[in-house]
């Protein structure tokens, strides 16, 4: 089942994953010039943010939401948590002295996973930050969309995250994530970021987003109508309408050069002198399924994420985001995303 909430349709969308469609192909240096995206160097801006050697303070929040007596209950995100935990605690240094985790089957009203106690866990996690620091998140369970208000968003739609009570008390705005967890960061800390959901892409409003190939990419208005065309053709031919009209807007969108100006606004006002790496489980307008794999329910993003890194420990981010995909292509249409608060070397190894 999809890892989805659609706000507007105020429903679940689900759909069997073994429906989906093989995986497209990756993105081509050798595409004609025109269906090329535009790149984006970043440079002239080293002097204001830094790597962080993640030798510091770590501190990491964990966050599985199952949904169990809910209208659409998800299977894995509880062992997410449990197999990313043990994965940071035994192979990065991370200590349960400084870890929180909040699942929904805990009876402790201070650990389940309600709108209030995530936020306060988010607080906790950056707050007392430096240079150096290593901070870890990890979310699984829904994800869904709404309509975008300030203009930062390419597709016209803010992504969120879907506490246990968001019914009652909301579901948590891509734009809040960034103020509570990026803004508040120093120069040189790091924070890494998993969110194993539905519609994740730019889940932390971050300016830089890169390909395969490692480069940052900036699509053009052309590459974002053809991108928009592309989502809708593969929604239409799923029978999904959630997704079609999602496509429709971002057409829209980008036909009337708002996208360029969204990526410009965000690159203005979201770029950050912290280290912060986020990996999605999937695009914005695309699902991340949770699967059965090896007889035990999962979420495809966090099982390829422990398992590359678990057969190969040192990678850079451009082949870790690579085998993801690798692991992931074939079986599941979802294309995880990988993106930063600041251009990135992704040829670097990857660290937590």
């Amino acid at each position: 089942m999809p890892r989805d909430y659609d706000e507007e349709e105020n429903e679940y969308q689900e759909g069997e994953e073994e429906e989906q469609p093989e995986e497209e192909p990756e993105e081509s240096e050798d595409a004609p010039e025109e269906d090329q995206e535009e790149r984006d160097a970043g440079e002239g801006q080293e002097d204001f943010w830094s790597y962080s050697t993640c030798s510091g303070n770590k501190k990491a929040v964990f966050i599985g939401i199952n949904y169990t007596n809910g209208s659409a209950p998800l299977n894995g995100c509880h062992n997410d948590v449990s197999n990313l935990h043990t994965f940071v605690t035994e192979n990065w240094g991370y200590a349960d002295a400084e870890i929180k985790i909040l699942l929904d089957d805990d009876e402790n009203e201070e650990t389940q996973p309600t709108r209030e106690n995530i936020i306060a866990a988010l607080n906790w996690l950056v707050e007392g930050a430096s240079q150096n620091d290593a901070l870890f998140l990890h979310y699984s369970g829904h994800g869904g969309n709404q309509e975008d208000t300030d203009g930062d968003e390419q597709d016209g739609t803010d992504e969120t995250i879907c506490p246990i009570d968001y019914e009652e008390n909301g579901q948590i705005v891509d734009d809040e994530l960034h103020e509570i967890l990026v803004k508040p960061l120093p120069r040189g800390c790091r924070l890494t970021v998993i969110f194993d959901c539905c519609h994740s892409g730019s889940g932390l409003d971050l300016p830089y987003t890169y390909g395969t190939d490692g480069v940052i990419k900036v699509a053009s208005g052309f590459g974002q109508s053809m991108a928009a065309i592309k989502a809708a053709m593969q929604a239409h031919n799923d029978g999904d309408s959630g997704a079609l009209a999602l496509a429709a807007r971002h057409l829209s969108i980008a036909a009337s050069g708002e996208a360029d100006a969204a990526h410009e606004l965000t690159k203005a006002t979201r770029t950050s002198p912290a280290d912060v790496v986020f990996l999605s489980g999937c695009k914005d307008i695309q699902t991340s399924a949770d699967a059965t794999i090896g007889g035990e329910a999962t979420g495809a993003l966090s099982h390829a994420f422990v398992k590359t890194l678990t057969e190969n420990s040192e990678q850079s981010y451009k082949e870790l985001l690579n085998n993801i995909r690798e692991i992931l292509q074939g079986e599941y249409s979802q294309k995880p995303q990988l993106s930063s608060s600041h251009p990135i070397d992704t040829s670097l190894t990857f660290i937590i």
